[in-house]
């Protein structure tokens, strides 16, 4: 798996966002799909998953470790379920990218889950009586945002999965952090390296290895998928890295900012789709039911989902499903798709994970010099 960016962490995106950042994101994330946002919080535009608080205000909480204080809409479940249903929903997004891809291109799959993501997000800004956002220069930066985020890791996803598992692709997710942590510390001049989160990337980068079985020589993984699984991870990092730089003081809610990210993203995967993938000529039911859930469920309730959970338990509390995206999608694809599993994916990605969680742990900011909430990359 992880719209806008994510992460802490998609499929989406999401992730974004570990030290993404997610994703206000993208990424929409996957998570990546989430996410989690990488080192530094950074703001959810759109893959992934985060939100300002509940008025739609733009403006971040007074801490970006605590939820929002003031009153709050009766929630109709209980903050535990809607984690796990979101855990779920991101988790299962890789196995629906697999099962799309059965039925058409890996370009399709994204055209839709992009289309069906931006509608979600459409009827959800016209019963809040919200609005897509205005500016040109606003829209130049969504339009990049929403390719780094959305069109080119989704796509890169689904091509991944035609030479590789779900399984692997969702670990392959988890490294969204540390990409994230990598590049902050060049980019984001605020990001001080310490020996706990260089721990982290070396240890994080060391699970990568274990699953991939380098001292096997990487036999039994196709190098072409996973490559491109591990790239699509990377684009989040960076996307989350430009939202940050260039997004971050954005006068519009993050529910807005999402879905003209997806908006773009979907017009984008319009224009490109017909040229490098052949158009659909049937429309096979199962494939077109995951494609549905994958954009209706993992791209745009999850964005909603998550937002909520921001404003109600705060960023670091939510962002924390980054790290049940890959425990899930292993356990899908295993049990309802029959992948197989040896010893080094589960020990590895639990390395890979323990790794991202280092990476996100360094100096507390000062509230007031805190970005608004990070958010995972959607898977």
């Amino acid at each position: 798996m992880r719209t806008p960016p994510a992460p802490r962490a998609t499929p989406g995106s999401p992730l974004t966002t570990p030290a993404a950042p997610l994703p206000r994101p993208t990424q929409i994330t996957p998570p990546s799909e989430a996410a989690t946002a990488t080192a530094g919080e950074t703001p959810a535009t759109g893959g992934g998953p985060t939100g300002d608080n509940e008025t739609d205000s733009p403006a971040a909480p007074e801490s970006a470790d605590a939820p929002a204080t003031g009153h709050r809409r009766h929630r109709l479940f209980d903050w535990r379920i809607r984690f796990a249903a979101l855990s779920l929903i991101w988790g299962f997004s890789f196995l629906f990218i697999k099962v799309g891809t059965d039925g058409f291109a890996p370009l399709y799959v994204t055209f839709g889950r992009l289309l069906f993501g931006t509608l979600v997000l459409l009827a959800v800004l016209v019963v809040k009586r919200d609005r897509l956002p205005r500016g040109a220069r606003l829209w130049g930066h969504l339009t990049v945002a929403s390719f780094l985020l959305n069109a080119f890791p989704f796509s890169l996803f689904a091509y991944s999965e035609l030479h590789i598992s779900s399984t692997l692709a969702g670990i392959c997710n988890a490294t969204t952090p540390l990409w994230g942590m990598t590049l902050s510390l060049v980019a984001l001049s605020e990001d001080r390296p310490t020996r706990r989160r260089l721990a982290g990337l070396g240890l994080g980068f060391v699970g990568v290895l274990i699953v991939l079985g380098a001292w096997q020589g990487f036999s039994g993984q196709d190098p072409t998928g996973t490559a491109m699984a591990l790239v699509a991870s990377f684009s989040y990092a960076v996307g989350w890295i430009y939202v940050r730089r260039t997004l971050a003081d954005a006068p519009h809610s993050n529910i807005s900012m999402a879905g003209g990210q997806l908006l773009l993203g979907t017009v984008q995967l319009g224009l490109v789709a017909p040229f490098f993938a052949a158009t659909p000529d049937a429309l096979p039911v199962l494939p077109l039911l995951s494609v549905l859930a994958l954009g209706t469920l993992g791209t745009g309730l999850a964005f909603v989902v998550q937002y909520g959970l921001v404003a109600e338990i705060g960023p670091t509390t939510a962002t924390l499903v980054t790290y049940f995206i890959p425990v899930v999608a292993t356990a899908a694809g295993v049990l309802v798709l029959g992948e197989g599993l040896t010893w080094n994916t589960p020990v590895g990605a639990l390395i890979v994970l323990a790794g991202a969680a280092l990476t996100q742990r360094g100096p507390r900011k000062p509230a007031a010099a805190r970005a608004p909430a990070p958010a995972p990359d959607q898977p």
